[in-house]
């Protein structure tokens, strides 16, 4: 949505069309172009008047609004249960007059945050019904550490991309709320003083360990060891080998209902791929890549345990043809199956695995323009058969 060239009247105008507004659809004020005025107090209040029993409310780019429209939102909108904030300017204090005034709250996300580091910090004993807290890139993230901990329902949260030490705000949640589910660290500095914490909640289900250079199989082992119920794992050791075939194994052993697990710049080797294929039944979604000890062995031993898989996707590991036609040939319920970036891997297999499986979804690319990008992993192990190569497509590939 986009609002008007400014004034009471043209805001009136912008919302107008969306009353009666769906409860079950997000309000989303954008960012308009140069030209135009984008959302500003004015027109926030405006909106909080006219709908209060909003419940999901998402702003992006919206720099002129400061604390003083979200206050009207806290004060106006008690029925909200989703806030959404990107590239906003309101700082912490935007914040808090919404999650301490909003007791219906459950799912907040906060994504690079202007006014971050002006000292305040998020409050703790605003709303307890908050399920679900989302921070990305910003500045200090320590701000909404009261809140987190506080949080005495929290299931799912997500830190990526914040600065400072993270350790004892996550050792801290994780002795205090057994219940969390979901858990993604990406590119933030902690270590296994926070996976141990984390072991303590026995009910994890996922857990994203990404760039964090400090984690190592030590915390590992206690994550696997505790959290029987482990369900997904994303593992990005970017290169650093403090995670690897020790840490692995234990998963292994001790996580057996894993269902999909991701392996990027680390160094397993066929002992933890073999344990992991063998002792994880119900393994269907598998990821690997940038693994430079992962080859046609190691792909054939996947192709011959792996039974139950369903999705898998291959990139920057040295894998030939060989590997290739293995997994054409074993992997008995496998639909979706990309790689990209094998060098050893060449058009000529693609002919035959589509004789062999003709109704495996195959995408191949050998081109170098694509990186390994971590951030893509839920996106290719998610994707429709659709979007893989059907067999019609196969016939236009040769390299």
């Amino acid at each position: 949505m986009r609002a008007g060239d400014g004034g009471s009247t043209p805001w009136r105008s912008f919302i107008a069309p969306f009353l009666p507004l769906s409860s079950h659809r997000p309000l989303t004020p954008q960012p308009s172009p140069p030209s135009k005025t984008s959302v500003n107090d004015e027109g926030l209040i405006l909106i909080s008047l006219r709908c209060i029993n909003l419940i999901w409310l998402k702003l992006r780019g919206c720099r002129e609004i400061t604390e003083a429209g979200m206050a009207a939102v806290g004060e106006n909108c008690k029925a909200l249960k989703k806030l959404s904030c990107a590239s906003c300017v309101f700082g912490i204090k935007g914040i808090n007059v919404v999650v301490s005034r909003c007791q219906s709250l459950e799912e907040l996300s906060v994504k690079q945050l202007r006014g971050a580091h002006d000292g305040e910090e998020v409050v703790g004993s605003g709303t307890m019904s908050v399920t679900s807290v989302c921070l990305k890139e910003i500045v200090n993230g320590q701000s909404f550490a009261p809140l987190m901990i506080g949080l005495k329902r929290l299931r799912s949260l997500k830190v990526i991309g914040c600065l400072g030490d993270w350790d004892d705000t996550l050792e801290k949640i994780g002795n205090l709320h057994a219940t969390l589910v979901d858990v993604q660290l990406e590119k933030i500095q902690v270590s296994d003083v926070d996976l141990v914490g984390l072991s303590k909640c026995l009910s994890l289900d996922t857990l994203h360990i990404v760039k964090t250079i400090e984690c190592s199989n030590v915390g590992l082992n206690l994550v696997a060891e505790n959290c029987r119920m482990l369900r997904k794992l994303h593992i990005d050791g970017w290169r650093t080998n403090r995670i690897g075939d020790d840490g692995l194994i234990s998963v292994a052993k001790h996580c057996i209902n894993l269902q999909e697990l991701a392996l990027i710049g680390i160094y397993p080797t066929s002992s933890s791929l073999e344990a992991i294929v063998s002792k994880c039944k119900a393994l269907e979604k598998l990821a690997l890549y940038g693994l430079n000890t992962v080859g046609d062995a190691e792909i054939e031993c996947v192709a011959n345990k792996c039974v139950a898989l369903k999705k898998l996707c291959i990139k920057g590991c040295p894998i030939s043809n060989v590997g290739i036609e293995a997994l054409a040939s074993g992997c008995p319920n496998l639909i979706k199956f990309k790689v990209r970036r094998c060098r050893k891997v060449t058009g000529m297999v693609v002919e035959r695995v589509r004789d062999h499986r003709e109704s495996l979804a195959f995408s191949f690319d050998n081109s170098d323009y694509e990186a390994l990008n971590v951030s893509q992993i839920d996106h290719d192990l998610s994707k429709k058969a659709s979007t893989f190569l059907p067999k019609s497509s196969f016939d236009n590939m040769r390299r």
